[in-house]
């Protein structure tokens, strides 16, 4: 495939057209939007689905086997953009990674709309789970390629690309929450389903045309010869692992807590084998090693907060259908509704934080500081979800507005870690492995919900106050002893602010 240069990618994408942005910016807008609902939708009532009664329509899970479900999903969500990202880098491309990207997330959506076993339950996931890996980091690395590296334009662009996906996250839990809960668990599952061909059709009928060569290039391609080794270890291993799945399950050695338990330790080993790599590599310069030093404990501190953040869709959706009273001020609401709350803080929130970070220029705090906030903020929107046990215990309804508290507090949090991590990894990242350095801040969230695929075992009603109690506090010490070192750690990023 020609090497095209930046200057030629840029040239081929029309740079008018959408809010004086690229047109395709509009094409990545729509299909970021339709796959956020489709995922978000979906996800606002699996848990239901997997812990409710056969007779309710749901798989009749455990409750604290399908709470970890949920985390091992989320977590093998994220660990698989670093497939995605290598398929792009060498074998397809961003543009067409992410339509087979979205074709598989559609497929498994359509799988989980027909009523069926926990072993369709299971390939349903596999499907969205290696979709999602494709589609989701290639999407944000498109939009990258139709700016020049100067353009004006490019954090507005991105900002508004950002507002697609918590648009599309928004709306889903009140569509297809209601049509799932209200009707049938795979009617909203199909309604998923349809989210995600609304984006496909919108990707296919606009890319030509609007994208131009964005995300037509492939970095760094697999030459022939290497085409044939990868192609005949990548059947090979997918032929033993699927026989090692086989018979693993089948003799019973292979069951729900393993697999929980294997997917909890991976999201250990791969970011230890990730700073290892990039510590004791040769073509890590002494400047780049400490700030690569300076990286960890923000690494361990957004784990942390991706912990708990992440068990809004477990715990606390958990908490809203069985401990909150959902009459409220004279209507009946949807427990799935309250998954729209974290988008929806994002919306308004977003604007006054970019804001309040101009205002305060040099003045604003260190991103270490910055983490230790987000932390803090994290810890309290657990802490506040132990009082309504503790004046009124567990036999009694809480008011929905705790719940309201504690999605608005991780938020703050979230606006206060996210957007700066991501852009601090880009500055912390060594010359050499900055592809690589930018999975590994995703896999902060991968890590996160891999370590709740445990704790989430431990939340009852008898342990309900223990529980947000402790999490809470520990976040919160965490963030006071990051605040605490903050100097420290700013010495080892060597210069980078």
């Amino acid at each position: 495939m020609s090497k095209y240069s930046k200057e030629e990618i840029v040239n081929s994408v029309p740079q008018k057209g959408f809010f004086g942005h690229p047109k395709g910016l509009f094409t990545l807008f729509f299909t970021e939007f339709w796959e956020r609902f489709s995922y978000y939708g979906m996800r606002a009532i699996l848990l239901y689905y997997m812990y409710y009664e056969v007779t309710q329509g749901g798989l009749g899970l455990d409750q604290s086997t399908a709470a970890s479900i949920m985390a091992i999903y989320g977590a093998l969500v994220y660990m698989s953009g670093i497939i995605g990202g290598w398929v792009a880098d060498r074998l397809l491309g961003g543009s067409d990674t992410i339509f087979y990207g979205g074709v598989l997330i559609m497929v498994g959506h359509i799988v989980l709309s027909l009523p069926g076993s926990l072993t369709a339950f299971f390939v349903s996931m596999i499907f969205i789970v290696v979709g999602t890996g494709l589609l989701k980091p290639n999407v944000s690395s498109v939009v990258g390629d139709m700016y020049s590296t100067n353009d004006y334009r490019r954090d507005a662009g991105f900002s508004i690309f950002y507002m697609g996906i918590n648009l599309g996250a928004f709306l889903s839990p009140l569509v297809v929450g209601t049509v799932g809960l209200g009707i049938s668990f795979h009617l909203g599952f199909a309604l998923a389903a349809v989210g995600m061909f609304f984006g496909l059709i919108t990707y296919m009928v606009t890319r030509k045309k609007n994208l131009g060569l964005a995300g037509k290039q492939v970095p760094n391609p697999l030459t022939p010869d290497e085409r044939g080794r990868v192609a005949k270890r990548l059947i090979s291993g997918v032929v033993v692992l699927a026989l090692i799945l086989t018979v693993s399950i089948m003799t019973g050695v292979l069951t729900i807590n393993r697999l929980t338990l294997l997917v909890s330790i991976l999201g250990i080993v791969i970011p230890v084998a990730y700073f290892t790599v990039m510590l004791r590599s040769d073509k890590t310069t002494a400047d780049e090693r400490s700030r690569v030093i300076a990286y960890i404990p923000l690494f361990i501190a957004a784990m942390v907060f991706w912990a708990i953040q992440e068990q809004g869709a477990i715990i606390l959706a958990q908490y809203a259908d069985q401990r909150t009273n959902l009459n409220f001020l004279g209507m009946t609401i949807q427990p799935a509704w309250f998954q729209s709350l974290n988008p929806l803080f994002i919306i308004f929130l977003a604007p006054v934080f970019a804001w309040l970070w101009t205002k305060l220029g040099s003045k604003q705090p260190t991103t270490p500081k910055k983490f230790s906030y987000g932390l803090i903020f994290a810890g309290l929107s657990f802490v506040v979800m132990l009082f309504p046990a503790y004046f009124n215990g567990t036999e009694t309804l809480a008011n929905p507005l705790w719940l309201v508290l504690s999605f608005f507090l991780v938020v703050i949090g979230e606006l206060l870690l996210s957007p700066v991590g991501l852009s601090t990894t880009t500055k912390l990242a060594p010359v050499a492995f900055s592809s690589q350095t930018m999975s590994l801040w995703f896999l902060t969230s991968a890590s996160g919900q891999a370590m709740n695929a445990q704790l989430v075992k431990l939340y009852n009603a008898d342990t309900e106050i223990a529980y947000f109690g402790i999490i809470g506090a520990v976040s919160i010490v965490i963030g006071l002893l990051l605040y605490f070192f903050a100097p420290r750690i700013q010495t080892f990023m060597r210069g980078v602010n």
